[in-house]
């Protein structure tokens, strides 16, 4: 219980106490769902406890204070379970009665023994004490275990901050307070620079540029060269050096303020259905024309659907939708094409070339590709610190050709009748697999393709054994994947959640089972992701989207899985990451024997890595492979 008070307290310190009822509420039905009454209790008492260590914290309070609190709280809380006791009478006898027969119990085994026979009376004269005096006996047990429950969340919390302090989250948009009218264009830029806390230089910067009223801007540039960085200055976050000045107010997320959209659409959709989710957090009484923004973004008749249903490009058109609803002067769209198919890719550029045009508002468009700047009226190219950007060019892989555990074209991963079923068994269940047959080989390069919804991710959990499918059977080596953890390794989309461990260093060195002091071990494992092996020492969050998906496929390498499955490896990466990626993951499966499955929506440049192509279609393989002995 104690435990759980640490994601109370964390919400309660970060948001208003609003956030913790909302918290408490959804997790008591969850529990009460689940387990029954004692899950709702446990979670009362945890928002109970998390609620004030989390205050306290807000509030800067030290131990001084928490001990003060807690002594408080946990006479508040004696007087409530006292006054419940008082009330419950039949329950309160109840525990009266076995009181006194545990005790007689423990009396009569006491008396068997002669000498002991005075401590059994004595245990019995001291639950008739308690028992008599139950009002102060209830009191103070239960103020002194609330106190100590306190003290402890609080010991527990203050560590889990001064760990998140530590990690400084470049992706956080800051909420920045300012008395003056929003106002965030025309917004100047003079020699402006940002660092980060515990960096050695600047993530971008010195930067001179000017984004006036009704512009349509381009931000271009390499991973790493601060492109984030530049949005979360214009969204609000202060320059450490340099100046950045607005006419007013940023308004970040406030009618007529600055409005963004993130690259991950399904973090920022927060409604059940498409009407809902474009008024999310619109003041009471403001009029919004739902169907035509709808239209605009290519959602007409689209506003009853559930959110759950629609694809990544149409999630993404329904956050520049709810972002409209704002009527924003200032627009960022930061990398929104980069987890979206080539159709969506298409569709959502198209939307936004004329935005500037229908709106009176200016838009900021971060992007990796060049041919979606050049609908732009102004590009600005972001070069960034070298050693923000900068990756091996070459990477050497092991020699010595395969291991021996690789038999090079022999049957490794094998599907029969393969299908899956999301809530099986409910109103809500959704069928994302259909019959799949597929046989894929050691050393095999294989693509999977297809439009989002398809079944890819799905697919991939399959194969690396992480859900078992509901129908059908995945094997490798003729053994069902579920039992092998492990020995399929998959890096998922989004690399950053992958990584557990603060430093570049320690990830690699928990991954693969090593002492962190083996720093041989790490940096030759960096080297074989080109990467240069002075990054151990770096933070995860101070490196660029490429170096975090390379750390990724280090950790999972150094593993020496059977096979790897990438999905959507290149997604949020630029041209020159992508080539590099493309060309070191190349190298591996030739010059190691390395099975990789490659998952993407997008299939450009992967020939080479990939000789062999399948595409997923609305859950049902709907090609064939590029050469025999694959699907059956």
């Amino acid at each position: 219980m104690t435990l759980a008070t640490v994601p109370m307290a964390v919400l309660t310190f970060r948001h208003r106490l609003r956030v913790l009822g909302a918290a408490a509420v959804a997790s008591t039905i969850v529990s009460f769902l689940a387990v029954g009454l004692a899950g709702p209790c446990i979670i009362v008492i945890s928002a109970y406890i998390g609620g004030l260590v989390g205050f306290v914290k807000r509030r800067g309070g030290g131990a001084r204070t928490i001990v003060g609190v807690a002594v408080t709280a946990g006479a508040v809380f004696g007087v409530g379970v006292t006054a419940l006791v008082a009330v419950l009478s039949a329950f309160r006898n109840m525990i009266f009665d076995l009181v006194a027969t545990y005790s007689d119990g423990v009396a009569n085994i006491l008396s068997v023994v002669p000498a002991l026979e005075p401590v059994g009376d004595g245990v019995r004269d001291a639950s008739a004490r308690l028992i008599d005096d139950w009002q102060i006996f209830v009191f103070v047990t239960s103020m002194v275990a609330m106190a100590i429950v306190n003290i402890v969340a609080w010991w527990a919390v203050s560590r889990v901050f001064a760990r998140l302090g530590s990690m400084p989250d470049v992706h956080q948009l800051d909420f920045v307070h300012d008395d003056r009218p929003v106002a965030p264009v025309p917004v100047t830029l003079r020699d402006a620079c940002f660092r980060y806390p515990g960096t050695a230089q600047d993530a971008v910067g010195p930067l001179n540029l000017t984004i006036t009223s009704g512009e349509h801007v381009a931000v271009t540039g390499a991973n790493g060269s601060g492109k984030t960085t530049l949005m979360l200055m214009l969204s609000g976050r202060q320059a450490t050096s340099g100046t950045l000045e607005r006419p007013g107010a940023v308004g970040l997320g406030q009618l007529g303020g600055t409005a963004v959209v993130m690259q991950h659409p399904e973090s920022q959709v927060l409604g059940t259905r498409v009407v809902d989710d474009v008024v999310w957090g619109l003041p009471p009484g403001v009029r919004v024309d739902i169907d035509h923004l709808l239209a605009e973004v290519g959602l007409a008749d689209l506003g009853e659907r559930d959110t759950g249903a629609l694809s990544g490009g149409e999630l993404q058109r329904l956050a520049i939708a709810a972002a409209l609803a704002r009527e924003p002067r200032l627009l960022i769209a930061d990398e929104i094409t980069s987890m979206v198919d080539q159709t969506g890719r298409d569709t959502l550029i198209d939307m936004l070339t004329g935005l500037t045009q229908r709106h009176d508002m200016s838009l900021a468009h971060i992007t990796h590709f060049n041919d979606e700047a050049r609908t732009a009226d102004r590009i600005i190219k972001l070069t960034g610190n070298q050693d923000n950007v900068d990756m091996v060019a070459s990477a050497p892989v092991p020699v010595g050709g395969p291991s021996p555990s690789h038999r090079i074209g022999e049957p490794l991963i094998e599907l029969r009748g393969v299908g899956h079923e999301y809530g099986s068994g409910t109103p809500w269940a959704s069928t994302a697999l259909h019959d799949i047959d597929l046989t894929i080989g050691e050393g095999d390069g294989v693509l999977i393709h297809g439009l989002n919804g398809s079944g890819k991710s799905t697919l991939a959990w399959i194969m690396a054994g992480l859900i078992e499918p509901t129908k059908g059977s995945c094997l490798l080596d003729g053994n069902p994947l579920s039992d092998q953890v492990g020995a399929v390794a998959v890096a998922f989309q989004a690399a950053r959640l992958q990584m557990m461990r603060g430093s570049v260093g320690v990830e690699i060195a928990s991954a693969s089972g090593v002492d962190p002091g083996d720093h041989g071990h790490v940096e030759r494992a960096l080297a074989t992701v080109g990467l240069d092996p002075v990054l151990a020492n770096r933070r995860i969050d101070q490196l660029s989207g490429g170096q975090m998906r390379r750390v990724v496929l280090a950790s999972l390498l150094a593993r020496e899985p059977r096979a790897i499955i990438l999905d959507e490896p290149l997604a949020g990466l630029d041209a020159a990451s992508s080539r590099g990626l493309l060309a070191l993951l190349t190298e591996l499966r030739r010059d190691t024997g390395l099975t990789v499955i490659v998952i993407s929506h997008d299939f450009s440049g992967l020939d080479e890595l990939c000789p062999r192509t399948l595409q997923l279609h609305k859950g049902s393989l709907v090609s064939a492979p590029t050469h025999t002995g694959g699907v059956r």
